[in-house]
């Protein structure tokens, strides 16, 4: 019987799995594997509460696999290193991947391909994560996109792979195959997780997209910006693990809007939208590697950001004085999310009101979201900080008063994760306190004057600017 190895990564789901459907396609015995990572104790780009959800995300495919005759394999070390051990012991030959679209996952499939072919053993790589990867879309030319909206209406024309079947049997793989035992944060030697996390799984996944698409689609042009209330599709972290298909969430978002009324139509046309962005960031890293440690746009490069530890540190607690800064800090360190508007206040006053540099922004929010996406994050915090590929400008600068007062006029939001502000008016919530005295006992005055801080972002970047020039 020909047995191969499917190594789930990204793909934590038994249904539209592209490798997955391939390696059943092609063997009789597939072996479920998942590698734990060897770290401990503390990690650059992920905290407790993505690991928690990620143990949940196992927990439910294991118990998936068992559904359908299987059982989840765990191993931990390094990837290489036991996938091919796994492979030899199986009796393997072949190993069916989907691709990671970071440079990180990147280099374990260039490793293994390299190892594999040593020894005989065959590595397919499947496209899976995106709708669109790597190549597909690119200018005329040949070159890769730099701006947002000509790749979205290039990748608009290309056309769309259809969401493949769902495992419905395995032959289970040999008794003899070991497996560590499921992991939970000791695995990694982490805490509790601070944050209360979605649920996690395949189902859960499914049921959020129905619920979103039941609901919030229809008039998401119009209330995505709003962070209170269910505005979202809340879909970031699943997308992240790959509990649902991206081939499965715009394939039923486009049979909504076939049905659906204009404004319907345009609020699912808004939410592709968002997925194209999604894609354009993911396709900015696979060309663009250096971001992770460089600003995109080269004429950045060595600016100084003389930010400090003690205000970054005011940041992290949510600690600002700025109430919609604050509440947003909270509500990430109690949930793992951050909805995008709240990000995009947070990481602009970050960068142009306490002028830290983007990259500790970047690495906290890695910590700490449970559907922390490097490509999506680092294109976030390049936008904010005016780096990026398709920034804002260094000179729009988003006045945190302005933005709680058009987003959460009723101070909603606010009031949700920064519960001492209760009984002050919605008014006071948006503006600095003209007595210079704290909205409430124990609540913090302003930190810093947005006007002040915005006119001292200006002159940094023109003198850096012009020095470079």
């Amino acid at each position: 019987m020909r047995t191969v190895i499917h190594w789930f990564r990204r793909d934590l789901r038994i249904s539209d799995n592209s490798a997955l459907n391939a390696a059943v396609g092609d063997a009789q015995v597939v072996v479920p594997l998942y590698v734990l990572s060897k770290w401990s104790g503390g990690h650059r780009w992920t905290g407790p509460n993505r690991q928690a959800f990620l143990c949940g995300c196992l927990q439910s495919l294991d118990a998936n696999l068992r559904a359908v005759g299987s059982r989840l394999i765990i191993r931990r070390g390094d990837a290489v290193t036991e996938i091919l051990a796994m492979a030899l012991e199986a009796g393997a030959s072949a190993i069916f991947i989907n691709r990671d679209p970071d440079p990180f996952g990147r280099e374990v499939e260039r490793r293994l391909e390299v190892e594999a072919g040593k020894i005989g053993i065959d590595v397919r790589l499947f496209k899976d994560t995106c709708v669109h990867e790597r190549d597909e879309v690119l200018t005329g030319a040949g070159d890769p996109y730099r701006v947002f909206s000509p790749y979205a209406r290039a990748w608009m024309k290309q056309e769309k792979l259809l969401p493949g079947a769902r495992v419905r049997a395995l032959i289970p793989p040999s008794p003899t195959l070991a497996s560590e035992p499921l992991p939970d944060l000791s695995t990694w030697g982490l805490s509790e997780a601070g944050g209360d996390l979605v649920p996690a799984g395949e189902r859960a996944a499914r049921e959020r997209l129905d619920t979103f698409l039941k609901g919030a689609i229809s008039v998401y042009r119009d209330a995505r910006n709003t962070p209170s209330g269910e505005t979202t599709s809340r879909l970031s972290q699943d997308l992240r693990f790959g509990l649902i298909s991206i081939r499965t969430v715009l394939q039923k978002c486009e049979s909504i809007a076939a049905d659906a009324g204009p404004e319907a139509r345009d609020s699912a046309s808004t939410f592709v939208s968002e997925l194209i962005w999604r894609e354009f960031y993911m396709q900015i890293l696979w060309h663009f590697p250096a971001v992770i440690e460089h600003e995109f746009n080269p004429k950045y490069r060595g600016m100084p950001w003389p930010g400090s530890d003690a205000v970054f540190d005011r940041w992290t607690r949510g600690e600002t004085g700025f109430p919609v800064v604050d509440a947003a800090m909270r509500q990430l360190a109690q949930t793992g999310f951050m909805h995008n508007r709240a990000r995009m206040i947070t990481a602009m006053f970050l960068t142009k009101d306490l002028h830290v540099d983007w990259r500790r922004g970047e690495q906290w929010f890695m910590q700490m979201l449970a559907d922390g996406e490097i490509a999506s994050n680092n294109g976030g915090w390049q936008w904010s900080a005016g780096t990026g590929a398709d920034a804002a400008p260094y000179f729009r600068i988003q006045n945190p008063w302005t933005q709680s007062a058009r987003y959460d006029p009723d101070g909603k939001y606010i009031k949700t994760w920064l519960p001492e502000l209760n009984q002050v008016s919605a008014k006071r919530l948006h503006s600095v306190p003209e007595d210079g005295r704290p909205l409430a006992s124990g609540y913090p005055v302003p930190m810093v004057d947005h006007s002040v801080e915005r006119d001292k972002t200006l002159d940094r970047f023109k003198r850096h600017l012009a020095a470079a020039s």
